[in-house]
Protein backbone atom coordinates (compact mmCIF):
# COMPACT_ATOMS: atom_id res chain seq x y z
CA UNK A 1 0.00 0.00 0.00
CA UNK A 2 1.80 3.26 -1.30
CA UNK A 3 1.56 5.99 1.24
CA UNK A 4 0.72 9.46 -0.13
CA UNK A 5 0.98 11.75 2.67
CA UNK A 6 -2.28 13.92 2.42
CA UNK A 7 -3.14 13.99 5.89
CA UNK A 8 -6.26 15.99 5.25
CA UNK A 9 -7.44 13.97 2.75
CA UNK A 10 -6.75 11.14 5.40
CA UNK A 11 -8.78 12.57 8.12
CA UNK A 12 -11.83 13.31 5.95
CA UNK A 13 -11.86 9.39 5.17
CA UNK A 14 -11.33 8.83 8.70
CA UNK A 15 -14.59 10.71 10.03
CA UNK A 16 -16.04 9.31 6.49
CA UNK A 17 -15.66 5.86 8.34
CA UNK A 18 -16.25 6.47 11.74
CA UNK A 19 -20.01 7.84 10.35
CA UNK A 20 -20.32 4.55 8.54
CA UNK A 21 -19.05 2.71 11.41
CA UNK A 22 -22.07 3.89 14.24
CA UNK A 23 -24.38 3.50 11.33
CA UNK A 24 -23.56 0.31 11.14
CA UNK A 25 -23.98 0.00 15.37
CA UNK A 26 -27.17 1.14 14.68
CA UNK A 27 -28.43 -1.25 12.37
CA UNK A 28 -26.50 -3.91 14.41
CA UNK A 29 -28.85 -2.73 17.37
CA UNK A 30 -31.83 -2.54 15.60
CA UNK A 31 -31.75 -6.08 13.70
CA UNK A 32 -30.02 -8.17 16.76
CA UNK A 33 -33.17 -6.66 19.15
CA UNK A 34 -35.49 -8.74 16.96
CA UNK A 35 -33.42 -11.52 15.59
CA UNK A 36 -30.60 -13.71 16.76
CA UNK A 37 -27.36 -11.54 17.30
CA UNK A 38 -25.41 -14.93 15.40
CA UNK A 39 -27.56 -14.96 12.65
CA UNK A 40 -27.56 -11.21 12.48
CA UNK A 41 -23.29 -11.38 12.60
CA UNK A 42 -23.02 -14.18 10.64
CA UNK A 43 -25.01 -12.96 6.62
CA UNK A 44 -22.88 -9.23 7.75
CA UNK A 45 -19.77 -11.82 7.65
CA UNK A 46 -20.50 -13.41 4.56
CA UNK A 47 -20.14 -9.89 2.66
CA UNK A 48 -16.80 -9.32 4.58
CA UNK A 49 -15.34 -12.42 3.24
CA UNK A 50 -16.43 -11.79 -0.57
CA UNK A 51 -15.24 -7.99 0.25
CA UNK A 52 -11.59 -9.44 1.01
CA UNK A 53 -11.71 -12.11 -1.55
CA UNK A 54 -12.18 -9.68 -3.83
CA UNK A 55 -9.37 -7.53 -3.03
CA UNK A 56 -7.26 -10.09 -2.48
CA UNK A 57 -7.55 -11.62 -6.09
CA UNK A 58 -7.16 -8.25 -7.17
CA UNK A 59 -3.55 -7.89 -5.42
CA UNK A 60 -0.53 -8.55 -6.77
CA UNK A 61 -0.18 -11.88 -7.12
CA UNK A 62 -3.48 -12.99 -6.74
CA UNK A 63 -5.31 -15.34 -4.06
CA UNK A 64 -1.74 -17.59 -4.04
CA UNK A 65 0.20 -14.61 -3.05
CA UNK A 66 -2.40 -12.76 -0.83
CA UNK A 67 -3.06 -16.24 1.21
CA UNK A 68 0.78 -17.26 1.77
CA UNK A 69 1.83 -17.04 5.74
CA UNK A 70 3.80 -18.91 8.09
CA UNK A 71 1.61 -18.15 10.97
CA UNK A 72 -1.26 -19.32 9.64
CA UNK A 73 -3.02 -20.52 13.34
CA UNK A 74 -2.35 -17.12 14.42
CA UNK A 75 -4.39 -15.65 11.53
CA UNK A 76 -7.09 -18.26 12.39
CA UNK A 77 -7.21 -17.24 15.56
CA UNK A 78 -7.02 -13.66 14.72
CA UNK A 79 -10.26 -14.00 12.69
CA UNK A 80 -11.99 -16.23 15.37
CA UNK A 81 -11.07 -13.04 17.97
CA UNK A 82 -12.40 -10.74 15.76
CA UNK A 83 -15.76 -12.91 15.24
CA UNK A 84 -16.62 -13.52 18.87
CA UNK A 85 -15.71 -9.61 19.70
CA UNK A 86 -18.54 -8.06 17.18
CA UNK A 87 -21.15 -10.97 18.58
CA UNK A 88 -20.15 -9.59 22.03
CA UNK A 89 -19.84 -5.84 20.68
CA UNK A 90 -23.74 -5.81 19.17
CA UNK A 91 -24.76 -7.92 22.07
CA UNK A 92 -23.79 -5.27 24.36
CA UNK A 93 -26.04 -2.83 21.94
CA UNK A 94 -29.10 -4.64 22.71
CA UNK A 95 -28.65 -4.17 26.40
CA UNK A 96 -27.41 -1.31 27.20
CA UNK A 97 -27.89 0.93 24.62
CA UNK A 98 -25.81 2.78 22.01
CA UNK A 99 -24.06 5.62 24.32
CA UNK A 100 -23.32 3.31 27.07
CA UNK A 101 -21.88 0.40 24.85
CA UNK A 102 -19.41 2.72 22.79
CA UNK A 103 -18.73 5.19 26.17
CA UNK A 104 -16.76 1.99 27.92
CA UNK A 105 -15.76 0.53 24.25
CA UNK A 106 -13.59 3.60 23.57
CA UNK A 107 -10.87 2.50 26.19
CA UNK A 108 -9.60 -0.55 23.98
CA UNK A 109 -6.76 1.90 23.21
CA UNK A 110 -5.42 2.99 26.38
CA UNK A 111 -5.75 -1.76 26.98
CA UNK A 112 -3.84 -1.78 23.67
CA UNK A 113 -1.27 0.38 25.22
CA UNK A 114 -1.32 -1.57 28.68
CA UNK A 115 -1.05 -4.57 27.15
CA UNK A 116 1.41 -4.03 24.62
CA UNK A 117 4.40 -4.47 27.29
CA UNK A 118 3.61 -7.62 28.31
CA UNK A 119 2.89 -9.08 24.70
CA UNK A 120 5.03 -7.36 22.18
CA UNK A 121 7.85 -6.61 24.36
CA UNK A 122 7.01 -2.82 23.68
CA UNK A 123 8.24 -0.29 26.22
CA UNK A 124 5.66 2.04 28.55
CA UNK A 125 6.59 5.05 30.19
CA UNK A 126 5.16 6.10 33.28
CA UNK A 127 3.10 8.89 31.37
CA UNK A 128 1.51 6.79 28.91
CA UNK A 129 0.53 4.25 32.60
CA UNK A 130 -0.95 7.42 33.92
CA UNK A 131 -2.84 8.48 30.63
CA UNK A 132 -4.30 4.19 31.24
CA UNK A 133 -5.17 5.11 34.55
CA UNK A 134 -6.56 8.45 34.28
CA UNK A 135 -8.78 6.33 31.57
CA UNK A 136 -9.20 3.74 34.44
CA UNK A 137 -11.30 6.24 36.05
CA UNK A 138 -13.14 7.58 33.38
CA UNK A 139 -14.69 3.74 32.72
CA UNK A 140 -15.08 3.47 36.53
CA UNK A 141 -17.08 6.98 36.20
CA UNK A 142 -19.24 5.23 33.32
CA UNK A 143 -19.76 1.46 34.97
CA UNK A 144 -20.34 3.32 38.54
CA UNK A 145 -19.23 -0.21 40.41
CA UNK A 146 -20.41 -0.30 43.76
CA UNK A 147 -23.85 2.08 43.11
CA UNK A 148 -27.23 0.57 43.71
CA UNK A 149 -28.02 0.80 39.83
CA UNK A 150 -25.26 -0.65 39.05
CA UNK A 151 -26.02 -2.42 35.77
CA UNK A 152 -24.01 -5.55 35.68
CA UNK A 153 -24.58 -5.61 31.70
CA UNK A 154 -22.43 -2.53 31.33
CA UNK A 155 -19.44 -5.49 31.92
CA UNK A 156 -20.37 -6.50 28.16
CA UNK A 157 -18.51 -4.19 26.31
CA UNK A 158 -15.30 -3.40 28.56
CA UNK A 159 -15.11 -7.24 27.46
CA UNK A 160 -15.90 -6.31 23.96
CA UNK A 161 -13.26 -3.76 24.51
CA UNK A 162 -10.45 -6.11 26.10
CA UNK A 163 -11.28 -8.65 23.37
CA UNK A 164 -10.45 -5.98 20.43
CA UNK A 165 -7.07 -4.79 22.23
CA UNK A 166 -5.86 -8.26 22.24
CA UNK A 167 -7.28 -8.50 18.27
CA UNK A 168 -4.98 -5.12 17.73
CA UNK A 169 -2.04 -6.52 19.78
CA UNK A 170 -2.30 -9.92 17.33
CA UNK A 171 -2.22 -7.69 14.58
CA UNK A 172 0.76 -6.03 15.48
CA UNK A 173 2.73 -8.98 15.81
CA UNK A 174 1.72 -11.03 12.86
CA UNK A 175 2.46 -7.79 10.78
CA UNK A 176 5.95 -8.64 11.59
CA UNK A 177 5.70 -11.40 8.26
CA UNK A 178 3.01 -10.80 7.19
CA UNK A 179 1.73 -7.54 4.80
CA UNK A 180 -1.77 -6.00 5.47
CA UNK A 181 -3.97 -8.20 2.62
CA UNK A 182 -2.84 -11.12 3.94
CA UNK A 183 -4.00 -10.05 7.34
CA UNK A 184 -7.28 -8.64 6.02
CA UNK A 185 -7.43 -11.71 3.73
CA UNK A 186 -7.66 -14.36 7.03
CA UNK A 187 -9.36 -11.91 8.84
CA UNK A 188 -12.15 -12.11 6.96
CA UNK A 189 -12.52 -15.77 5.73
CA UNK A 190 -11.70 -17.31 9.28
CA UNK A 191 -14.52 -14.90 10.49
CA UNK A 192 -16.57 -16.04 8.38
CA UNK A 193 -16.49 -19.75 8.57
CA UNK A 194 -16.44 -19.35 11.72
CA UNK A 195 -19.69 -17.24 12.38
CA UNK A 196 -21.55 -19.70 9.06
CA UNK A 197 -20.92 -22.61 11.46
CA UNK A 198 -22.43 -21.29 14.44
CA UNK A 199 -25.05 -18.77 12.60
CA UNK A 200 -26.47 -21.27 10.79
CA UNK A 201 -28.23 -22.98 13.50
CA UNK A 202 -29.74 -19.98 14.90
CA UNK A 203 -31.75 -19.07 11.54
CA UNK A 204 -34.92 -17.81 11.87
CA UNK A 205 -37.00 -15.88 8.58
CA UNK A 206 -36.71 -11.97 8.93
CA UNK A 207 -39.35 -9.43 7.60
CA UNK A 208 -38.95 -8.02 4.10
CA UNK A 209 -38.03 -4.61 5.02
CA UNK A 210 -35.29 -5.81 7.61
CA UNK A 211 -33.94 -7.82 4.85
CA UNK A 212 -33.26 -4.15 3.28
CA UNK A 213 -32.14 -3.37 7.14
CA UNK A 214 -29.39 -6.38 6.41
CA UNK A 215 -28.80 -4.99 3.11
CA UNK A 216 -27.46 -1.81 4.13
CA UNK A 217 -25.47 -3.55 7.45
CA UNK A 218 -23.41 -5.52 4.75
CA UNK A 219 -23.10 -2.71 2.17
CA UNK A 220 -21.72 -0.23 5.19
CA UNK A 221 -19.46 -2.84 6.37
CA UNK A 222 -17.71 -2.88 3.52
CA UNK A 223 -17.47 0.94 2.84
CA UNK A 224 -16.68 1.76 6.40
CA UNK A 225 -13.56 -0.70 5.67
CA UNK A 226 -13.31 0.31 2.77
CA UNK A 227 -12.73 3.60 4.09
CA UNK A 228 -10.15 2.76 6.05
CA UNK A 229 -8.18 1.19 3.64
CA UNK A 230 -8.23 4.72 1.77
CA UNK A 231 -7.68 6.29 4.79
CA UNK A 232 -4.43 4.74 5.91
CA UNK A 233 -3.32 5.10 2.13
CA UNK A 234 -3.22 9.03 2.18
CA UNK A 235 -1.73 9.74 5.80
CA UNK A 236 -0.23 8.09 8.61
CA UNK A 237 -2.31 5.81 11.32
CA UNK A 238 -0.93 8.35 13.94
CA UNK A 239 -2.06 11.27 12.60
CA UNK A 240 -5.40 10.39 11.68
CA UNK A 241 -6.51 7.80 14.87
CA UNK A 242 -7.54 10.82 17.03
CA UNK A 243 -10.33 11.38 15.06
CA UNK A 244 -11.56 7.71 14.80
CA UNK A 245 -13.40 9.29 18.17
CA UNK A 246 -15.73 10.92 16.39
CA UNK A 247 -17.07 7.49 16.41
CA UNK A 248 -18.74 8.01 20.14
CA UNK A 249 -20.19 11.22 18.98
CA UNK A 250 -22.19 9.82 15.82
CA UNK A 251 -23.31 6.55 17.68
CA UNK A 252 -24.34 9.46 20.43
CA UNK A 253 -26.54 11.21 18.32
CA UNK A 254 -28.09 8.09 16.33
CA UNK A 255 -29.02 6.82 20.00
CA UNK A 256 -31.07 9.97 21.38
CA UNK A 257 -32.70 10.68 18.19
CA UNK A 258 -33.39 7.20 17.16
CA UNK A 259 -33.49 5.22 19.34
CA UNK A 260 -34.86 7.31 22.56
CA UNK A 261 -31.75 6.74 24.41
CA UNK A 262 -30.47 10.01 26.99
CA UNK A 263 -26.99 11.21 27.61
CA UNK A 264 -26.09 11.12 31.64
CA UNK A 265 -23.55 13.24 33.03
CA UNK A 266 -21.45 10.46 34.59
CA UNK A 267 -21.15 8.69 30.97
CA UNK A 268 -20.14 12.30 29.54
CA UNK A 269 -17.24 13.05 32.36
CA UNK A 270 -16.06 9.35 31.96
CA UNK A 271 -15.82 9.37 28.04
CA UNK A 272 -14.19 12.63 28.30
CA UNK A 273 -11.69 11.39 30.35
CA UNK A 274 -10.98 7.97 28.48
CA UNK A 275 -10.72 10.29 24.98
CA UNK A 276 -8.46 12.83 26.67
CA UNK A 277 -6.56 9.81 28.08
CA UNK A 278 -6.47 7.93 24.86
CA UNK A 279 -5.57 11.01 22.44
CA UNK A 280 -2.52 11.78 25.29
CA UNK A 281 -1.15 7.86 24.57
CA UNK A 282 -1.35 8.26 20.79
CA UNK A 283 0.15 12.01 20.63
CA UNK A 284 3.22 10.23 23.12
CA UNK A 285 3.60 6.67 20.99
CA UNK A 286 3.68 9.45 17.78
CA UNK A 287 6.18 11.80 19.26
CA UNK A 288 8.44 8.54 20.28
CA UNK A 289 8.57 7.15 16.65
Amino acid sequence: MTQQNNTRAGIALMIGATIVFALQDGISRHLAGTYNTYMVVMIRYWFFAAFVIALAARAPGGLKVTTQTSQLKLQIFRGLLLAAEICVAVFSFTVLGLIDAMAVFICYPLLIAALSGPVLGEQVGWRRWAAIGVGCIGVLIILQPGVGVFNPWAIVPLISAFMFAVYGLLTRYVSRRDNSATSFFWTGVSGAVAMTLVGMWFWEPMAQTDWAWMALLCVSGVLGHWLLIKCYEMAEASAVQPFAYFHLVWSAILGISVFGETLRPEVVIGAALVVAAGLFTLWRERRQR
